[in-house]
């Protein structure tokens, strides 16, 4: 059988799923058509089951492609193994490897990079980011973004790069003439639910249920459909919550926590920090839990979906 025409490993490394899913699109194509694609989750595979398959050979004749997600916990697990794999390869099968991060200085690191490809998946940042979305806007949906509107996409949402082409699709089919300006940005719907959304957290963050409470029902009169997303969008924010409070634990600068919740309004900062302090990590798994309540009461038909996204605003008094 005659082996695959591309690297023998590859390393997708950061932990923008959007942005790995691109380069690893971009590695299939290099691929023949009838390429054998596998998947593992690197937090469960075992090595045996991973080797196996890039050593078997292919179905269909295309060779082998590996893919093994969460791959950060499955090298730690077999770090030595695969090292001397990647020492002497398959010559049918492709590994790759998705992580959200894998030092230069390992062993390990070197090894690919001397036999395979690494791929660094790093959202881009500011002046960066926006230029990013023009592109995207034209080379992805046929729409002209203009710089002002750029700015304001990377304001609202920030370096998430599958909602902001998920954005930038549906702003698609919303503008006449394929330009997007900024009129465009603030005036769709969608966004006028995600500031307003924002606000709610905002006020819950601050320590303001009440204030909370207005806003939400100031959202249900935007956009009724919005009490079925503010479970999703509650978990966000206590799922932030919960990072913040362990990347404290673990002494990490709040500047670097705050951009890892996405807090990036300054003055949202210092009382995003306070209302981890106080709720802790007891508080924040009671609020997970009575959403979880909330969520199951609402899909089983028990109270109206606004009434318990109410309650449960009411019961954060923090």
């Amino acid at each position: 059988m005659a082996s695959i025409a591309c690297a023998p490993v590859y390393a997708i490394i950061g932990d923008d799923s959007f942005l790995q899913l691109q380069k690893l699109a971009e590695i299939i194509a290099e691929l023949p058509p009838d390429v054998d694609r596998i998947e593992f989750d690197g937090e469960r595979a075992e090595l045996g089951e991973v080797l196996d398959e890039l050593r078997s050979f292919a179905m269909f004749g295309g060779g082998k492609l590996v893919v093994v997600r969460n791959a950060d916990e499955f090298i730690s697990r077999f770090r030595s193994q695969l090292e001397d794999y990647i020492a002497e390869p398959s010559t049918s099968g492709t590994l790759v490897l998705r992580l959200e991060s894998l030092p230069s200085n390992q062993r390990i690191y070197k090894a690919i990079a001397k036999i395979g490809k690494i791929h660094a998946c790093a959202p881009p940042k500011g002046k960066d980011l926006a230029s990013w979305i023009v592109s995207r806007g034209k080379t992805a949906h046929r729409l002209d973004v203009t710089l002002a509107a750029a700015n304001l996409l990377s304001d609202l949402i920030g370096a998430d790069m599958g909602r902001l082409d998920n954005e930038l699709a549906k702003l698609a089919l919303q503008c006449d003439g394929g330009v997007l300006d900024v009129a465009d940005v603030s005036g769709s719907v969608a966004f006028q639910r995600e500031q307003e959304m924002w606000s709610l957290t905002d006020a819950l963050t601050a320590g303001d249920p009440a204030g909370a409470l207005r806003r939400w029902r100031q959202l249900v009169r935007l956009d009724s459909s919005s009490e079925f997303r503010a479970v999703t969008w509650l978990a966000i924010w206590l799922a932030n919550l919960r990072k913040a409070i362990e990347m404290r634990r673990k002494r990490v600068p709040d500047a670097v926590i705050a951009r890892a919740c996405r807090i990036f309004d300054p003055r949202q900062q210092q009382p995003f920090f306070k209302t981890a302090e106080k709720l802790g990590e007891a508080g924040v798994n009671r609020a997970v839990n009575l959403l979880a309540d909330v969520d199951l009461r609402s899909k089983s038909g028990v109270g109206d979906a606004t009434g318990n996204v109410e309650r449960f605003i009411l019961s954060l008094s923090i």
